[in-house]
């Protein structure tokens, strides 16, 4: 008997360690290269080959945010501030014969940019996002504002109108804030910073999404994830097009920081040309060019978001005027109706007392002829007073409401949303076609909100209206021909 236990003890022993399980070897890592904008080749084993198990991963940053340096000229200002880290590989190669070719690209579509460049770039700045993406209208339109794409992409940043709704851009007959280059680098530069976030801080794949849109770069991650590979953007499959945008702009940015390879930098002083001014009210652009002196084509030229030759009613009313031709500050119909006097104070700055009277600080000191900004107290500043024009200044041009289309007030249905684990006002606001704007309005939160889940949202979903018959045009002449013989 004891024999016999000994001998199921020992077998016990021998059976536990024969099935003991093999050490499972880490998963390989891949990493995202720091490359550099050396005119080089990246070494073959550093694109395909997996670093050792014991190698920490890099996080997939591709830009360094240094604190932009000054320079005279703008175009030198951009190139000394871009900072994106990538090979030059055959792709760019590519992008940057493409640009050769044509040598004068820059120079060409400078023109259109030089109005607006300025301000766009201090957009960048200020939201603390790469130089590069000052250059995006450059790839996505050659910098015209009313470029409209086969998939109805609309403007400079080639915005569709989905997109634009949903990061603020106002939109109807009068106005399409998609056609006005500020109001829609504003909100380019929003989504932009949307999917810098959404692919944990890749701008490479952010941009990517941008021209493609989200789901479908996230799909090739995914499936590159499945089979092991890096989902390093070069590394991706994605469509054509796509593939060539983000070494379009890449290959652009190197030329402009290396203007020696051949193409022609534009020349262009690192200051404002031009200055934002709200006329407070519904304005005509005839009106404007005769109290300002300037062109009516040139204004109209300046502002492409406005389709009329007034504002809408509702707003926008805000126009971008040529500084060096602000005639309209010094006009004496501007200084009794649209200006005051302001007495400085201890503590004031040129920039506390313009935002005091939403106005910019170069508004202010051409208002003023001030080539500093230094000011002393006790001193007296013209500022800008936003009043409204007066009536025998505007023309009402909805002459015959049998001449103009009625507008359409699409209906809404309000139901309530309960909040999920995961929800967010962008995922919400998705799901439902609704500005994520809006929906924070509706329930009084703020866009960055934290959304408690089971508590309930308020959502107003957009009814497709019905079809409206289209008026003939000999109904149109018998409803004019009522209105022409009614007795007066």
């Amino acid at each position: 008997m004891r024999i016999l236990v000994l001998f199921l003890w020992l077998a016990l022993i021998v059976g536990c360690q024969s099935t003991t399980p093999e050490p499972i070897a880490a998963p390989k890592i891949f990493t995202h290269f720091e490359p550099t904008y050396e005119y080089t080749e990246p070494p073959e084993e550093q694109q395909t080959k997996t670093v050792s198990t014991t190698a920490k991963k890099v996080s997939p940053t591709n830009y360094v945010l240094k604190k932009p340096t000054q320079a005279p000229d703008l175009w030198q200002h951009i190139a000394n501030n871009l900072n994106m880290k990538v090979y030059l590989n055959s792709t760019l190669k590519k992008r940057i014969n493409w640009y050769l070719k044509q040598p004068n690209y820059l120079k060409i579509v400078n023109k259109r940019a030089a109005p607006y460049l300025y301000h766009i770039v201090k957009k960048v700045e200020k939201s603390n996002m790469p130089m590069e993406l000052a250059l995006l209208p450059f790839v996505e339109s050659d910098f015209r504002p009313a470029a409209r794409s086969s998939e109805h992409a609309v403007g400079v940043w080639q915005l569709v109108a989905a997109t634009a709704h949903h990061f603020g851009i106002k939109s109807d007959k009068w106005y399409d804030g998609r056609q006005d280059v500020l109001a829609a680098s504003d909100a380019a530069l929003r989504y932009l910073r949307y999917l810098h976030k959404r692919f944990d801080g890749d701008w490479l794949l952010a941009l990517a999404a941008y021209n493609s849109g989200e789901g479908r770069v996230q799909r090739a991650i995914n499936y590159n994830k499945k089979r092991g590979k890096s989902t390093d953007y070069f590394a991706l499959k994605l469509p054509k097009e796509t593939a060539d945008y983000v070494p379009k702009l890449l290959a652009l940015s190197y030329l402009v920081k290396n203007p020696s390879k051949g193409l022609k930098r534009p020349k262009l002083s690192n200051r404002a040309t031009t200055s934002i001014i709200n006329i407070g009210q519904q304005f005509d652009f005839s009106v404007i060019a005769k109290l300002s002196d300037i062109n009516i084509k040139t204004l109209h030229q300046l502002n492409p978001g406005y389709l009329k030759n007034q504002s809408s009613p509702k707003g926008p009313h805000t126009l971008i005027l040529p500084i060096k031709e602000n005639a309209l500050f010094k006009n004496q119909f501007f200084k009794t109706n649209f200006s005051t006097g302001y007495k400085v104070k201890r503590n004031d700055t040129l920039y506390s007392i313009a935002r005091q009277f939403s106005m910019s600080v170069h508004t202010l000191k051409e208002l003023n002829n001030k080539k500093s900004n230094l000011i002393r107290v006790g001193e007296n500043l013209q500022v800008s007073r936003i009043t409204a024009l007066p009536k025998n200044l505007t023309i009402d041009y909805n002459i015959s409401p049998y001449l103009e289309p009625p507008e359409i007030i699409v209906p809404t249905v309000e139901i309530n949303y309960q909040i999920k684990k995961g929800d967010s006002l962008w995922s919400i606001s998705q799901q439902y076609n609704v500005p994520y704007s809006d929906l924070a309005t509706w329930n009084k939160l703020t866009p960055s909100s934290v959304l408690t889940p089971g508590k309930i949202l308020t959502v107003h979903i957009p009814q497709q209206p019905k079809p409206v018959q289209a008026a003939t045009q000999e109904n149109l002449l018998l409803d004019l021909q009522k209105v022409l013989n009614q007795p007066r």
